[in-house]
């Protein structure tokens, strides 16, 4: 089992978090891949053409990184600041 967190504009589509079963081992890329195929929302707003990071437990990673059992992942837009 994962946690699967949303912040900023992700968090208004999708709402705060939701809990997955989840094979060990696969990666952060697989997950948004699985996120995708469940449709819309989820397809518009993790859309492979838009900006968007992961953190696993809570520190930022590439979509390469491998989800362990039990994990937090982050989904967000890019920050910017000024």
């Amino acid at each position: 089992m994962i946690t699967i967190r949303y912040f900023a504009s992700l968090r208004e589509a999708l709402g705060s978090s939701e809990t997955q079963d989840w094979q060990a081992g696969l990666s952060l890329g697989a997950l948004r891949d699985q996120l995708l195929a469940r449709g819309e929302p989820h397809a518009s707003v993790l859309a492979r053409t838009r900006a968007v990071r992961c953190a696993l437990n809570q520190q930022l990673s590439k979509e390469d990184a491998l989800i362990p059992d039990g994990a937090e992942v982050a989904f967000f837009p890019p920050v910017t600041g000024g």
